[in-house]
């Protein structure tokens, strides 16, 4: 699979700094708990689906790292530089052995399938 990203050639020089760093603290630190942990859930306050994908884990026993960012009503650009660096547009951003599978819903149809044991065993 390929994204449909705008080529850097296509970027003018003197905002590519700005784009390419945008919030990169923050998709650092994200990167960094990935590498860390078998299991991260990146999500944000008052969305109830990065509760629901905490709670799948929480019931099957499985330790995982939790990163939050804000909610709806702070810090909505960080959270829009993850949204941007991994291409998914929803939170929570859920990651297994380094690989994003999606969120709250994919968790629980890997669950369901059988496929999670075999991603975390």
């Amino acid at each position: 699979m390929s994204r449909h990203i705008l080529d850097q050639a296509r970027i003018h020089p003197a905002i590519r700094g700005t784009v390419g760093n945008y919030h990169r603290e923050l998709v650092a630190e994200v990167e960094a708990a990935v590498a860390a942990h078998k299991i991260v859930v990146v999500g944000m306050g008052f969305n109830p689906f990065p509760r629901k994908a905490r709670k799948i884990l929480d019931g099957l026993g499985v330790p995982y790292q939790y990163l939050s960012y804000g909610n709806y009503f702070s810090q909505w650009r960080p959270r829009l530089a993850l949204k941007l660096w991994s291409g998914w547009t929803t939170f929570p951003l859920v990651f297994i052995n380094g690989v994003l599978i999606g969120g709250a819903s994919e968790l629980q149809a890997l669950v369901a399938s059988g496929e999670f044991a075999r991603l975390t065993t």
